[in-house]
């Protein structure tokens, strides 16, 4: 029995970091494309631009 009662706190555990990491990563994201690909500043646009070509991803 307390082997399934550490099994199940394990498991809330790890779900509720993978909700956090999932958060975190989408907070990133918003960030990388709202802040560095709309930026009015050339360095940081040109650098977000850079970054979207090295990855591949189309941005024109």
């Amino acid at each position: 029995m307390e082997m399934n009662t550490a099994t199940k706190t394990l498991g809330a555990t790890a779900s509720g970091s993978r909700a956090a990491q999932l958060g975190l990563v989408a907070l990133l994201g918003v960030f990388v494309i709202g802040f560095l690909g709309f930026s009015h500043m050339d360095v940081v646009h040109n650098a977000g631009h850079d970054y979207r070509h090295s990855m591949a991803f189309p941005c024109h």
